[in-house]
């Protein structure tokens, strides 16, 4: 019984790095991104939010909420689309490399 509990605690430690974000695999993954947001996370258009040192566990909860269409305002219409073809993967990476930049 022991060896159970062991063993799906060990598993879900490993889940959770797992899920963590990668910056560098993020940096590949922006280019739909960067069209408002800028290569840096640094947006062009000032009706347009910076992105460039925001809190990574924010990010991925606001892609999330534009993937399940949860969130509303603002641009949201725009935002479902570009959410509903990454994968949790993606979002965390991208948040990651957002969040790493300054």
């Amino acid at each position: 019984m022991k060896k159970l509990i062991v063993a799906a605690l060990a598993a879900s430690l490993s889940a959770g790095v797992m899920a963590a974000g990668d910056a560098a695999a993020g940096k590949n993954k922006i280019a739909a991104c960067a069209g408002c947001h800028g290569m840096n996370g640094k947006a062009m258009v000032p009706t347009y939010p910076n992105l460039a040192g925001q809190n990574a566990a924010y990010l991925e909860g606001a892609l999330k909420a534009y993937k399940t269409q949860e969130r509303k305002g603002y641009q949201a219409a725009i935002m479902y689309g570009m959410a509903a073809a990454l994968s949790d993967q993606d979002i965390a990476d991208i948040a990651a490399f957002y969040a790493s930049q300054k």
